[in-house]
């Protein structure tokens, strides 16, 4: 083994520790050195800068002799903080810097959106940077506390707007759950500046869709702290804000994830055979305390009691099977159909399922007539269904089946009034 060193006429490159051959060119000094790739992008941006349609062209044009695969933090860091960041969030001191950068920009919509349009060339131009990107945005949401309130505002809005084109995906918002984030209230008043911003792009539901495409969507309770993680603090936080649909998007994804709860432990306790009383008592509360409607609960009832049974994969035989066990389940209906409204909804239901099942497609005006029988769904309630509330699925057939004992209703209905009439 012996120590190499460097024959007369080669240049040793100590910043990036290798040997440089007397002809290695200024351009592939650049391509490989940090050093001089940083200054490279920092002399670009002092000579184009505020001008950002020349910002994009020289990063564009840079992007064939600059290495940004390799040194795509560095690219980034200097573009939003103007050089490179030390951890926390503070400019490296030793580091050559600009002026023209996202964070020295005027804070107002116009800018961030001529910023974003800086970045979306970029990544459409040179496609490997997309995960180097959402990597630096996750970096500098963790190093929110180190910039100024100006700072995150600019960073808030920017991201607002790359979230709200697709350059970025909503899994960015991981960082904002960082304890030190919240516990100071940094990562909510950030995500109001986001959000607005977002909104303003999109809408709600493109903003719900986007949360919910990547599981952020039941998470938006954890930008407080533990104590602080209750709808009521999340709403009025995001309402005083300015932000009402993100408060009934949390309200909304509140009830979801109750209902949900509902069903699994519904649906557990049937299969351990809990007492039909001891069901509805849980039910209610339930009901009450996650403040679901009836209308909800007795879907929820529904799909629970259907779920609860292996059917048989015989049409004329599944019919008999679903009148049992229907029947023996009625009170469970019974006690969650008091209002008209909800005695609608499950005859829906009982529509919708009959027809996503195809073995109960017959078996519809059978199951209808033992709830009719077994007070769980009053005449009126029929007729209304039958008349102008009926689902387009199965339409015809339904309401084909159903027409005898429609004709039957109201035939009594007309004996009651004349009844009454001659008493």
């Amino acid at each position: 083994l012996c120590l190499m060193t460097p024959s007369p006429g080669t240049l040793l490159n100590t910043t990036s520790n290798f040997l440089l051959p007397p002809s290695f060119s200024t351009d592939e000094k650049e391509r490989f050195d940090p050093t001089q790739f940083q200054e490279s992008i920092v002399q670009g941006l002092n000579q184009t800068g505020t001008d950002l349609e020349a910002v994009a062209k020289f990063l564009d044009s840079s992007g064939a002799k600059l290495d940004y695969r390799r040194y795509a933090e560095t690219l980034f860091d200097i573009l939003v903080a103007g050089g490179m960041l030390a951890p926390g969030g503070a400019l490296s001191d030793d580091m050559t810097r600009t002026n023209f950068c996202l964070f020295t920009a005027p804070e107002d919509v116009k800018t961030m959106k001529a910023y974003a349009q800086v970045f979306n060339k970029l990544i459409r131009r040179y496609k490997y940077l997309e995960k180097g990107f959402e990597e630096e945005i996750k970096k500098l949401l963790l190093f929110l506390k180190g910039f100024s309130e100006s700072e995150r505002n600019k960073l808030a809005m920017l991201t607002g707007i790359l979230l709200a084109n697709g350059s970025l995906s909503a899994s960015i918002l991981s960082s904002l759950f960082n304890d030190n984030l919240v516990k100071d209230g940094v990562s909510p008043a950030f995500a109001v500046k986001l959000f607005k911003m977002w909104i303003n792009e999109k809408d709600i539901n493109s903003v719900a869709a986007s949360l919910r495409k990547v599981g952020m969507d039941s998470r938006l309770m954890e930008l407080f702290p533990v104590n602080k993680r209750s709808y009521d603090h999340f709403s009025k936080y995001f309402i005083d804000a300015g932000l009402k649909e993100l408060s009934d998007f949390a309200r909304n994804q509140q009830s979801l994830g109750a209902r949900k709860e509902l069903q699994k432990e519904l649906q557990e306790q049937m299969s351990q055979g809990v007492s039909f009383k001891e069901i509805i008592v849980y039910g209610k509360e339930e009901m009450k305390k996650s403040g679901i409607s009836e209308q909800m609960v007795i879907c929820i009832m529904w799909t629970s009691i259907m779920g609860s049974v292996e059917w048989n994969k015989k049409e004329e035989l599944v019919t008999e099977q679903a009148i049992k066990h229907l029947k023996q389940h009625s009170p469970l209906l019974k006690a969650f159909t008091t209002q008209g409204l909800s005695e609608l909804t499950l005859l829906l239901r009982v529509q919708e399922y009959c027809y996503d099942n195809i073995h109960f497609m017959k078996a519809f005006q059978k199951i209808v007539l033992l709830l009719y029988k077994v007070d769980v769904l009053s005449e009126e309630a029929v007729l209304k269904w039958y008349t102008e509330a009926h689902l387009a699925k199965g339409k015809s057939v339904f309401l084909e089946q159903m027409k005898k004992f429609v004709e039957w209703l109201k035939n009594a209905e007309e004996e009651s009034e004349s009844e009454e009439e001659t008493d």
